[in-house]
């Protein structure tokens, strides 16, 4: 068995638990729900956890007990979600707009009971290069041994449309690697490839563990196709990934990027969704605190900002109680 079909079969396996164990908990009238997040060394996971660990500290008053899967990204989390096997999924901002929009991944296949609940942190394309790979700029990665992410990851994606933009495919580069974000910074150390793509909020783990174990750094996301990227698309924005945040770059590094969203389904229930928000924003202090990507975050800016799906109705109510929506 390939370790494609591995990770597929360990993910789905997971997923069929979470979907018995919600059987179960139905028959003692809990209300179990599950939310698809990325890999265990990215934020979305910990994140997830994070969201799970608000909602279920009252579960014994609600009655709704929240699960946290590590899954293979955002387009996994949208599929997923519209199969039936997730009530929740974190996702980036490019991704929820093309979903529900038919764009992209899912074209002329619009996920149109997609629901956005709100947004998170922001996540910059970040490129992490071996030191000694010389690669100094985006434009050196041809030719380079480069992982560009594992299909249904956020980071394929995004590096997918920026490789078009670019005039690249997977032949500009020696090796274009399809390692999870989990796999990769190992594979760097490790001399297996010079560079990695990810897409994430900082800090990261991932990031973390390649510039902490061998001598890597952080490389610009810039040029004229960049800046054509963030003119036509809404959801792209500028970004900066500070200097001295991992050793290796001391300077701030210009990037670009998207957004961390929350997603679920149109048939989830109006009163599941509003507990799920409620859980978090009536205890938002305790929320920013669980992981250094929430420590700024607005409450008003993540009901109103960064969402192109229709807000779910649970969600919609709760934002127009603390009067964040006319």
């Amino acid at each position: 068995m390939t370790k494609h079909r591995t990770v597929a079969l360990a993910a789905a396996t997971a997923l069929a638990a979470t979907l018995f164990a919600g059987d179960l908990a139905a028959q003692d009238g809990t209300t179990f729900i599950s939310m698809g997040t990325g890999g265990v060394t990215g934020v979305y996971y910990p994140v997830g956890g994070s969201i799970c660990r608000l909602v279920n500290q009252n579960r014994r008053e609600h009655g709704i007990r929240c699960a946290v899967e590590s899954t293979g990204g955002s387009v996994f989390n949208i599929n997923a979600m519209r199969a039936g096997d997730l009530e929740f999924g974190v996702v980036q901002s490019d991704v929820q707009f093309n979903a529900y929009n038919g764009e992209g991944e899912w074209q002329g296949n619009p996920y149109e009971d997609l629901r956005a609940v709100f947004s998170l942190h922001a996540e910059p394309l970040t490129l992490v290069a071996r030191a000694d790979s010389g690669i100094e700029h985006l434009d050196d990665f041809p030719g380079k041994r480069i992982n560009i992410g594992n299909p249904g990851s956020g980071q394929r994606a995004l590096f997918e449309v920026l490789m078009a933009e670019k005039g690249w495919t997977a032949s500009t580069f020696s090796l274009a690697g399809e390692l999870a974000s989990q796999e990769q910074s190992q594979a760097l150390c490790d001399n297996n490839i010079d560079a990695f793509v990810f897409t994430v909020g900082h800090p990261a783990g991932s990031i973390q563990e390649a510039t902490t174990t061998c001598d890597a750094r952080i490389i610009p996301a810039t040029g004229p196709e960049v800046d054509a990227l963030l003119e036509r698309y809404p959801y792209y924005t500028e970004a900066t990934i500070p200097g001295g945040m991992y050793r290796g770059t001391d300077e701030d590094v210009l990037t670009f990027g998207v957004g961390a969203t929350i997603v679920t389904r149109a048939d989830v229930d109006e009163e599941v969704v509003y507990t799920f928000v409620s859980s978090i924003f009536e205890d938002f202090d305790t929320f920013r605190e669980l992981h250094p990507a929430l420590a700024n975050l607005d409450p008003e800016s993540m009901a109103t900002s960064g969402l192109t799906a229709p807000l779910h109705p649970g969600a919609e109510r709760y934002y127009r109680e603390q009067g964040w929506l006319e």
